[in-house]
């Protein structure tokens, strides 16, 4: 049987890049130290959620994939540990700016570049001020013997992020973010949603899906503040819990993945073979 390990990192962040580096590496290690070989950061740990408000001298956070240091720190790791780290951070690329993951492989080699496809734009969350939409399309990437698709954030929430992933031979997804409390509707708590979102992608393609976020307030310039929600977890192809992080723990999140159980069992639901993707043309016209 083909077996993967899995982890999911959660902590919270501060605006020293740094620092977050440091934290970030010390559960690297430790997650490598368990035995894990795709390791989970969450969205952009280089700093605080600065999309909370639209500031222009944020632009200036922005780097090429070449020159950042969260990306270059990774690599280094990567390829002490022989691990797989998929790296989310805010790139630049010449006077355009995207929400960006690289794929770094056990060797420290970025093995792609993947753009935030979705972007989300509302209160807390004014990506759309910062980050184009992502030009790459979707990405998988061999790794340990199976193939990993990676989504960023409001990608989880889109059902063909999912299946587009799945089409191209994915057999894991993971989806780094960075999510908390919805300030246009503070009795809203969107943590039990978030989940069932993604659960419902691990049913609806039996996949087993890995999700990382960030948890704690942080406070901008503004007097402003965001609170992140954390609720980790590492779920199978049947949506069942594997390990999972409350509103708080700082840590790593280990799991075993089967990925040939994952496998038969994709086959014997039929949600593959009974598709009928010449009546989905509706699905890529306008509304």
């Amino acid at each position: 049987m083909s077996k993967i390990k899995v982890a999911a990192l959660q902590l919270a962040l501060s605006d020293d890049i740094d620092a977050n580096i440091a934290e970030v590496s010390k559960l690297v290690r430790e997650a490598a130290g368990k035995g894990a070989q795709v390791i989970l950061p969450p969205e952009l740990f280089e700093g605080h959620y600065f999309c909370r408000v639209e500031d222009e001298g944020l632009f200036a956070r922005a780097k090429p994939t070449a020159e950042h240091k969260a990306v270059l720190a990774m690599q280094t790791l990567a390829s002490e540990l022989k691990v797989h780290i998929p790296t989310s951070f805010f790139e630049a690329d010449g006077p355009h700016h995207y929400n960006s993951l690289a794929m770094i492989d056990p060797e420290g080699k970025v093995a792609g570049v993947y753009r935030k496809t979705h972007i989300p734009d509302g209160p807390g969350y004014e990506e759309k001020f910062y980050f184009r939409p992502g030009n790459t399309g979707f990405k998988v990437w061999p790794a340990e013997g199976t193939t990993v698709g990676v989504g960023i954030c409001w990608d989880q929430w889109y059902p063909e992020t999912a299946r587009a992933m799945m089409l191209m031979g994915a057999e894991v997804l993971f989806y780094p973010t960075a999510i908390g409390n919805e300030p246009h509707d503070p009795d809203l708590d969107t943590s039990r949603l978030w989940r069932r979102a993604m659960i419902g992608h691990a049913v609806s393609n039996v996949v087993p899906v890995v999700a990382s976020n960030r948890i704690g307030t942080e406070t901008g310039p503004d007097g402003g503040s965001a609170h992140f929600y954390g609720h980790s977890f590492i779920c199978d192809e049947r949506g069942d819990m594997l390990a999972e992080f409350g509103a708080t723990e700082t840590g790593v999140l280990v799991a075993e993945l089967d990925i040939t159980l994952a496998k038969r069992h994709r086959a014997a639901f039929g949600f593959f073979r009974d598709r009928r993707p010449e009546l989905y043309g509706r699905l890529t016209q306008d509304i």
